[in-house]
């Protein structure tokens, strides 16, 4: 069997009038059509709801939407399955949701990773050809569009309950990959943490783990002869462009005797992407194989996330003190971030961790918060 995943797929300003007329050739360039068509099975994340009437939920972030009329370019992709589990498929309530699925299923498109609870959200998929059994779960960090066991939503990654979601998955299929819609966007290596839970989906029966999200070219490893990619960058998605934005992977997997994986660079055009030249593919692949090295050194992880916390956590501390957009030029500009840091005095700033980290304190305080926002716009 071979498959062929594909992250992050919304259409634009650039592309929708190509994908309401189901121009897939002209979003894709012809060399990556035929790669993409002549795989077996192809895999990709649809990040976006699919509705006419904008109902945008509260919610930090875009609100993201596409018209109904672009299923004509996504059913062109001719997709084997589509995941939706994602931070942005609830971004138009339960309506964009059914919208969406219903949508899928006039279109004979299967579907995984969201529904109307999370027993529905939570379910997976088997992919079955030639003898094989491909398991797929998909799960989602949570960011505003989760599935709850009453309400509508993408399926969450739960420790409590993803872990034996993919054991039992792995003894009912030969294969397992998992689909992991989570990591910091516009950076290529995993957190300490998000490392540990993606060799913890490993350790649990996954022979693929793939985290999407992020929006950039990430690294990978190796861990337990299964294969953990952190991060491939988006498939058709020509919002931004810039370094992150515009090149990407394209994860091609054959499976005979065993699982092998090669990646496939693809990179930005005006009106979708394209299969990368041969000078541009080297550039794309050996920066990733330089990154999946560095992982590879003790200590390495941990000292290059302290880095990207130290500078992101500016942008944390102005949102805590409620700094808006002009405040928080000034201070960044102006200031250099003086203003934001003396908010808080000491004492104040281990509270705040306190409330983060304990587990007893960030479960009252996330319910606190969520019942405090309800009904405001």
């Amino acid at each position: 069997m071979n498959i062929i995943i594909g992250s992050d797929v919304v259409p634009t300003h650039a592309n929708i009038h190509l994908f309401n007329k189901g121009e897939i050739k002209s979003i894709l360039n012809d060399k990556l059509i035929n790669i993409w068509n002549s795989a077996d099975e192809r895999i990709f994340n649809l990040e976006v709801p699919l509705s006419n009437i904008e109902t945008p939920i509260n919610k930090q972030g875009p609100n993201l939407i596409a018209p109904t009329s672009t299923i004509k370019g996504i059913k062109a992709l001719n997709p084997s399955l589509i995941t939706l589990a994602n931070n942005h498929i609830l971004d138009h309530g339960d309506q964009g949701l059914n919208s969406t699925q219903k949508l899928l299923d006039y279109n004979n498109i299967s579907y995984i990773g969201a529904g109307k609870n999370l027993d529905v959200a939570s379910k997976p998929y088997i992919l079955n050809k030639n003898g094989l059994k491909i398991g797929i779960y998909t799960c989602a960090e949570h960011e505003f569009t989760i599935a709850t066991e009453t309400t509508a939503g993408a399926n969450p990654f739960d420790p409590l309950e993803s872990l034996d979601h993919i054991a039992a998955l792995n003894k009912k299929c030969d294969y397992v990959i998992v689909l992991y819609h989570g990591g910091e966007e516009h950076y290529r290596y995993p957190s300490p943490y998000l490392q540990k839970v993606c060799r913890k989906f490993v350790e649990k029966g996954a022979d693929l783990v793939v985290c999407q999200h992020s929006h950039c070219v990430g690294s990978f490893e190796k861990y337990n002869n299964s294969t953990i990619v952190y991060g491939q960058g988006n498939f058709i998605f020509n919002k931004r462009d810039n370094e992150f934005w515009n090149t990407s992977l394209l994860i091609d997997i054959q499976i005979k005797h065993e699982i092998n994986i090669n990646y496939i660079p693809i990179f930005r055009t005006k009106k979708g992407v394209a299969l990368a030249t041969e000078n541009k593919a080297d550039e794309i692949l050996n920066s990733f194989y330089k990154r999946s090295l560095n992982i590879r050194e003790k200590g390495f992880i941990e000292k290059e996330y302290e880095k990207f916390a130290e500078n992101y956590f500016k942008n944390y501390i102005r949102k805590f003190v409620g700094f808006g957009k002009w405040k928080s030029r000034i201070d960044n500009r102006i200031f250099k971030g003086t203003l934001s840091k003396r908010a808080y005095s000491k004492q104040e700033r281990l509270a705040i961790r306190n409330y983060i980290e304990c587990e007893a304190h960030w479960e009252l305080l996330l319910e606190g918060l969520k019942r405090g926002n309800s009904g405001e716009r």
